[in-house]
């Protein structure tokens, strides 16, 4: 599988999340219930972020979830 096919699939833990924010897994989570960052995907009990969406949260800044939203939505259409 080439590099951009796995980062298309791939997920990260809160603490893979944190890392590449320089924060800790507890402030990914209280990032996440304010909706500061993108929403992660939850598969059973875990809950996960997408490679790919997180680098182009943050390539377009970092805005807000509602924000973020809006610019997917956009970009979509």
């Amino acid at each position: 599988m080439d590099t951009q096919a796995n980062q298309t699939c791939q997920l990260l833990t809160a603490k893979a999340v944190g890392e590449i924010l320089s924060l800790s897994k507890r402030q990914i989570f209280r990032l996440n219930s304010c909706g500061k960052i993108p929403a992660p995907i939850r598969i059973g009990g875990a809950v996960r972020w997408s490679a790919q969406e997180c680098t182009e949260w943050l390539a377009a800044g970092a805005p807000d979830r509602k924000t973020w939203e809006q610019v997917k939505q956009a970009r979509d259409s």
